[in-house]
C-alpha cells in the first residue's frame, strides 16, 4: 500500500487546505471550489479534477460552532464585566456578531475540509485509472 501510494505521488496536505480554504481548487489551484455560497462544484472549470466526491456534511457547521464560540464567550463575558451592557443590547450584538462571523467562516472551514479530503485521497479522491496525477 505505501508504495502504491508513493508511485501515485503526494499530495501536500497544507497546500491542498490552503487552496480549498481560499475557495480554490485543491488540485491545480486555478478553478473556484464553490458553484454557489456552499455548493461544492461538480468539476474543477480549470483542470476538470472531480470534486463530487467530498463528504464534508456536517463537519464544517461543527468546527464552525466550536470556533465562534470559542471566540465569542470570553469577548462577551468581558463585555459584561466592563461595561455592563443591558440583556437586550448583549442579545441583538452578540446574536448579530455570531451570525455574521459563522457565514464569514463556513466557506473557509468546509473549502478546507475538500481540500484535505482531495490531499488524503478520501471519499473516492484517489488516481482514476487513465489519468494522471497533478
Amino acid at each position: 500500500m505505501a508504495a502504491q501510494g508513493a508511485a501515485e505521488g503526494d499530495r501536500p496536505t497544507g497546500l491542498a487546505m490552503r487552496r480549498g480554504a481560499f475557495g480554490r481548487c485543491p488540485a491545480c489551484g486555478e478553478g473556484r471550489l464553490f458553484s454557489a455560497f456552499l455548493k461544492v462544484a461538480d468539476h474543477c472549470p480549470s483542470c476538470n479534477e472531480a470534486l463530487h466526491h467530498q463528504r464534508a456534511d456536517d463537519g464544517p457547521a461543527y468546527l464552525t460552532i466550536l470556533i465562534v464560540s470559542h471566540i465569542g464567550a470570553p469577548i462577551l463575558l468581558a463585555s459584561y464585566m466592563a461595561w455592563r451592557p443591558s440583556a437586550m443590547t448583549m442579545i441583538l450584538a452578540f446574536g448579530a456578531g455570531a451570525i455574521i462571523l459563522s457565514l464569514a467562516m463556513l466557506p473557509l472551514i468546509k473549502g478546507g475540509m475538500v481540500g484535505l479530503q482531495w490531499a488524503r485521497r478520501m471519499h473516492g479522491f484517489g488516481a482514476e485509472p487513465g489519468r494522471a496525477v497533478p
